[in-house]
């Protein structure tokens, strides 16, 4: 252990990505040491990073990995905040996965459609990309740091992307819902595509309108506190709503649905074995031509019924 020791010294000693002084306290009673490594850098920078790669895989393998008897990790800022960002990149990917895959499977079995959960679920992308889009013009590239009253170090914290992603996912997926919900119900009732969409928008706007007001004034409270992660996730969250009450719900989804027409309710024969809600009927410009006669009866009986009354 003393040559091992010894060895890392001299590392620390001649330079490069370790400096010296190379330090070592003993712990628990001798049976542990709590060896001190100053690396290249700041502790942040680009220099700090490549030194503890360096040290993690090459230095200390050469040096005290020798000694089969004892066991070592590399703690400290700069290790601890390599990790961390480590692991966010490595699992950002399978979070991604998990919440598109979980949707497009939960929208498909609700609305019997394949383009519904593929729109539905580029829409939210887009609404999420514009948000990463805003809050890396201000808060990393340093916009509005006087209006914000911040100081930008020029990068965004780690764990403000992914948790973005998901929360506003959830948040525009639920009233997202609610709209389709309603342009459904006409489109069950007899209605053409672009009918349903004027008529479930228009219902359900001044509802989706309130929600996005309330979250909208939520979020900009985080945006006025001294932290400058939780500034970030108010700006960013706040935005995003906006865009997406206003812009992706107001505008391009029913331009979607509208371009496609009633493709947007194609579903594949292999898929509706699944057990689901009836097929939706004809537009009402077929639908009345199948089955005018039963309602046209329907309403001379009642007229009937109202005379003899």
């Amino acid at each position: 252990m003393h040559d091992a020791l010894a060895a890392l010294q001299a590392r620390g000693a001649h330079g490069g990505p370790i400096h010296a002084p190379v330090t070592a306290t003993p712990v628990a009673g001798g049976r542990g040491l709590v060896i001190g490594v100053p690396l290249a850098g700041n502790g942040g920078d680009a220099a700090s990073t490549a030194a503890l790669l360096t040290l993690r895989d090459r230095i200390l393998p050469a040096t005290l990995g020798k000694v089969g008897s004892i066991s070592y990790a590399v703690a400290g800022d700069t290790a601890s905040t390599y990790d961390d960002n480590a692991a966010f990149h490595s699992a950002t990917p399978l979070v991604v996965a998990f919440v598109v895959g979980l949707a497009f499977v939960l929208l498909l079995a609700a609305f019997r459609s394949v383009a519904i959960p593929l729109i539905s679920i580029g829409l939210n992308l887009l609404s999420v990309g514009a948000a990463y889009g805003l809050i890396t013009l201000i808060f990393q590239d340093g916009r509005l740091q006087g209006l914000l009253g911040y100081t930008s170090f020029g990068a965004i914290i780690s764990w403000v992307p992914l948790f973005m992603f998901v929360l506003l996912f959830g948040l525009s997926m639920d009233y997202h819902v609610f709209i389709l919900s309603r342009v459904r119900e006409l489109r069950s009732r007899g209605c053409s595509t672009r009918e349903a969409l004027v008529g479930g928008i228009a219902s359900s706007a001044g509802v989706v309108t309130s929600a996005a007001v309330i979250m909208v004034a939520v979020f900009s409270i985080l945006a006025t506190l001294p932290i400058v992660d939780t500034r970030t996730l108010g700006v960013g969250l706040a935005a995003a709503v906006l865009i997406d009450a206003t812009v992706v719900r107001g505008i391009l989804l029913p331009a979607a649905m509208a371009v496609l027409g009633e493709r947007s309710w194609y579903l594949p024969r292999w898929l509706r074995r699944l057990g689901a809600p009836a097929a939706l009927p004809e537009p009402s410009g077929q639908g009345d031509q199948q089955s005018s006669a039963e309602p046209h009866v329907g309403q001379v009986e009642g007229r009937a019924v109202e005379r003899q009354v």
